[in-house]
């Protein structure tokens, strides 16, 4: 039942105390940071219990209904930021205003000395998040700019901190101009149809490190950067598939596939959602079975689609197809025959031998390319190489 009568006080203190009940979530400073920011200032239409709940936001949607702009989820922002490793008058530079919120907490963080500078593409939304850090007493500290992320912001460089709160294809190789040789530079980056918030650290021979990748979900940047579109509707239903090898998949072919009989079946491991998106999710997206697409899925709200309840993950071929819900502990549905789901146990058994790493093992490296010519994928055991605009991403599991 959630409490009522609380003042926003007791709600702030709440809530830091369910942060603090997630083991090495919050440092001091972190800690300090939620207690003194109001999160209710920058969510003035949500009631305090909401505005105090560990969830993601909504502030702003497209006319279809889809979320153009969140106040990301309180212990999402608290791993980000034990990722940036802010310190005492650090200069910060942050990609995607928002309800400036993130800019609050990393403001107190840095302290007097320290400079916040955040980036807002859309005019409407850096007017707001002006006039929350103003309501918070930041208005004059906080330096928000109605501009594209995608440049930076170099009036204000060279940076000790970067952060994006959006997820991106690439990263801009403007940021890395802009931000200092022993600097940090924090983003959700797409890998296939899954995000990791990683930790880039330039090394001597230009190429960006990260060896702390944290699985996670953040509306896409828009403007110079947009990321090509990965989500398509499963045509006549709320079904929507998230993957970055649609030229694989026959639309029309998939649709007949998902009408026809569906059986259920376990996978024989009763899998939590934390276990599948910080353990086999990332293996699989290594590890995608030759001829199967992996895809993730959502359903729209309240609906069903194909049998289907819950968003999940999918693995699908011709003529086979299995779809697995988060919250089942396993249960697979199956349509057509059965060797996607074969493959898919195969896949999960590989995965159990190799001693189920989790997304710690996880490593990502950004090599500039020096030439025009798109490289190609290059598969192996654990690790792909993914063309991106300016980068070539190397991605592995380090076993």
């Amino acid at each position: 039942m959630p409490l009522t009568g609380l003042t926003a006080e007791q709600y702030r203190r709440n809530l830091v105390e369910e942060l603090k009940r997630q083991e090495g979530l919050l440092d001091k400073p972190l800690e300090d940071a939620f207690l003194a920011v109001p999160r209710h200032v920058f969510l003035p239409e949500e009631a305090l219990s909401r505005a105090y709940s560990d969830d993601a936001i909504a502030i702003k949607r497209d006319s279809d209904g889809s979320v153009l702009s969140s106040v990301s989820q309180p212990s999402m922002i608290a791993l980000m930021l034990r990722q940036l490793r802010l310190r005492s008058g650090d200069n910060v530079l942050e990609i995607g205003a928002g309800a400036g919120y993130n800019a609050a907490l990393m403001q107190h963080i840095v302290g007097e000395d320290g400079t916040v500078t955040t980036i807002e593409l859309d005019n409407q939304l850096a007017e707001q998040a002006a006039a929350n850090l103003q309501k918070v007493r930041l208005g004059a500290t906080v330096n928000v700019v109605n501009a594209d992320g995608a440049m930076g912001y170099a009036p204000r460089a060279s940076y000790d901190r970067i952060i994006a709160t959006v997820a991106l294809w690439d990263i801009p190789p403007v940021w890395v101009k802009q931000l200092k040789p022993d600097g940090l530079l924090v983003a959700p980056i797409w890998i296939e149809n899954m995000q990791v918030s990683a930790a880039f650290v330039v090394q001597p021979d230009g190429t960006l490190y990260s060896r702390q990748n944290i699985p996670c979900g953040f509306i896409s940047i828009r403007g110079m950067s947009a990321v090509p579109n990965l989500s398509r509707h499963v045509s006549g239903s709320t079904l929507m598939l998230h993957s970055n090898d649609f030229r694989r998949i026959d639309s029309a072919a998939l649709q007949l596939l998902l009408s026809e009989d569906m059986e259920i079946t376990n996978l024989g491991q009763p899998l939590s959602y934390r276990e599948y998106w910080r353990g086999f999710l990332p293996f699989l997206t290594l590890n995608t079975p030759e001829n199967y697409v992996f895809a993730l899925y959502t359903l729209g709200e309240n609906q069903q689609a194909f049998g289907l309840r819950e968003h999940g993950f999918a693995l699908i071929g011709r003529g086979s197809a299995c779809f697995v819900e988060y919250g089942m502990k396993g249960e697979v549905h199956c349509y057509g025959g059965a060797d996607a789901f074969f493959a898919l146990s195969e896949a999960l058994e590989r995965w159990t031998q190799a001693g189920s790493p989790t997304s710690d093992r996880l490593r990502l490296q950004l090599l500039p390319k020096d030439d025009s010519e798109p490289s190609a994928v290059v598969e192996r055991a654990n690790s792909k190489i993914y063309s991106r605009q300016q980068h070539d991403l190397r991605v592995w599991l380090e076993l």
